[in-house]
């Protein structure tokens, strides 16, 4: 399994919310190229960078950030991001800078066409970001609640060319408890795509139990901020 560091951003700084809420934020450090410098620099295999601004606005304010990253660290390490991914042009636009993957969250519901179309035209590269509260998924930076169960959803997905899903249980995101091992166990049989857990990942334990569920990877972000747990317990507890 592999350990994915994330990098949110928010008014051009490296933060980390609490359930997503946009008032409830530390600043974790004013550069965001180091901060993702940082987890290069720890041999991690993946980032995951996120547009908070993008992903309660719709489309991404933070893209001078976004493309400084890339240019300093896509020749090395895998960088996936998102956050406000709906539109084509800006999809082109990172992965032509170096990203490795785009997450596609909202526009997952808005727009099938859409997410069809730029899944065939980047076979492997497009990951499902799918957030949910209860089970069931919630868009537009966490706001709007949907009635739809996020297992339904990936099942509906499974003739795209997808690569991964990203499994976000919000009531544990950014909280230190843990994530929701229930939930992600039923999205693991759901999911006809590699499953990344995201969430509450905290501890050994936690990504142990990831792990054990077949989990192709897991996001880790407040819990190494927080020195909850370090770079190298993680990825030693993903071997």
């Amino acid at each position: 399994m592999i350990i994915i560091p994330a990098v949110d951003m928010k008014d051009g700084k490296a933060v980390r919310l609490k359930q997503g809420k946009a008032d409830q934020q530390t600043v974790y450090n004013a550069d965001p190229v180091d901060a993702a410098r940082r987890w290069f620099d720890a041999k991690a295999k993946r980032i995951h960078i996120v547009d908070l601004d993008g992903a309660f606005e719709g489309v991404p304010k933070n893209k001078p950030f976004t493309l400084a990253i890339l240019k300093a660290l896509a020749h090395s390490v895998e960088i996936e991001i998102g956050g406000g991914l709906r539109d084509a042009s800006t999809i082109d636009e990172y992965l032509a800078a170096g990203a490795a993957r785009c997450v596609i969250g909202t526009k997952v519901l808005e727009d099938r066409a859409f997410l069809a179309s730029i899944a065939k035209k980047y076979p492997g590269k497009i990951i499902v970001g799918l957030d949910a509260k209860g089970g069931k998924v919630v868009t537009k930076g966490w706001v709007s609640q949907s009635d739809l169960l996020a297992t339904d959803v990936i099942k509906s997905l499974s003739d795209l060319p997808l690569g991964e899903v990203i499994y976000t249980d919000i009531e544990t995101d950014g909280m230190l408890q843990g994530p929701n091992l229930k939930q992600l166990g039923d999205m693991k049989k759901a999911s006809p795509f590699p499953l990344i857990a995201s969430g509450g990942v905290t501890t050994v334990e936690n990504i142990k139990a990831c792990k054990s569920l077949g989990c192709f990877g897991a996001i880790v972000g407040k819990a190494l901020y927080d020195n909850k747990i370090t770079i190298e317990e993680a990825l030693s507890a993903a071997l």
